[in-house]
């Protein structure tokens, strides 16, 4: 079986990052590594990675910085650059990853032509978890079918090879403005060097609902990034943007059940 590292950037992430480094800890099989990328966090993200490093002498924590500049872009890659893994998994600070995810994404590149995957989510802030999964798990499989070429990566969720990485990093884009997806630039640049990308779906990771606090302008500027980054590449399918049309859809009644339950949990508290 292929070592695994997990690549986790990080920008004050102290609400987050326990349960995320607790869940890669707990794992079937070892992870290689797991490598937090602290991104000039100015919270107590440090301290916490810290203190799980004393707790869990054992676990294979590395906690490197990327000052370099700020963004997901430099950070990603220095966390990528550092993997010494024979696959580099990539998940958010706030993804809490199923007990198998290092076993089943070890599976996923047995067959030696996937460079690399991407698999569903559980929004664990949601009151029918696993109901929400398979909703997740049936559009990204569609997705996937409606789009042959351009496959899509998810950055909360996703991994490739050590190989494909060293063939794609210098061409990957910048981004310096933060106006793309880097996880969608990611997945153009592996199409764009013959390689395969597949949905895995047994590589599962749960998702927080954060972005849900944001307002209607901010959903509709995070998802003008599709177009962005397609655009920006001169992509013209509009078969790629089904994803941010899908999201668009759910997200008031996503919103709508999450702040439900803020605030059934808030009068619970307060009784």
């Amino acid at each position: 079986m292929k070592s695994v590292s997990i690549v986790i950037p990080a920008y004050n992430e102290e609400e987050t990052i326990l349960p995320c480094l607790e869940a890669c800890i707990a794992q079937t099989v070892p992870a290689h590594e797991i490598i937090v990328v602290n991104n000039k966090s100015t919270d107590k993200t440090v301290a916490i990675v810290r203190e799980v490093q004393s707790l869990y002498p054992d676990a294979p924590i590395i906690l490197i910085e990327q000052a370099d500049s700020q963004g997901i872009t430099p950070t990603r890659n220095k966390g990528f650059d550092s993997a010494t893994g024979e696959i580099i998994g990539r998940i958010d600070s706030d993804s809490i990853v199923e007990p198998n995810w290092v076993e089943e994404t070890a599976k996923a590149f047995v067959d030696p032509t996937v460079a690399a995957i991407t698999g569903p989510v559980i929004y664990y802030e949601f009151p029918f978890r696993r109901f929400g999964q398979i909703a997740d798990d049936t559009m990204r499989k569609a997705m996937f079918k409606l789009v042959k070429d351009y496959k899509f990566l998810f950055g909360s969720n996703m991994g490739l090879t050590r190989e494909a990485w060293l063939a794609v990093r210098d061409e990957t884009c910048a981004d310096e403005e933060d106006l793309m997806h880097e996880d969608l630039d990611l997945a153009v640049h592996i199409h764009r060097a013959g390689l395969k990308i597949v949905y895995a779906p047994r590589v599962i990771a749960g998702m927080s609902l954060r972005r849900m606090d944001d307002s209607p302008s901010d959903m509709v500027s995070y998802l003008m990034r599709f177009d962005r980054t397609y655009n920006h590449h001169g992509i013209p399918d509009r078969r790629l943007r089904v994803p941010a049309a899908a999201f668009m859809a759910v997200y008031p009644i996503v919103k709508t059940m999450h702040w439900g339950k803020r605030i059934s949990r808030a009068i619970r508290k307060a009784q």
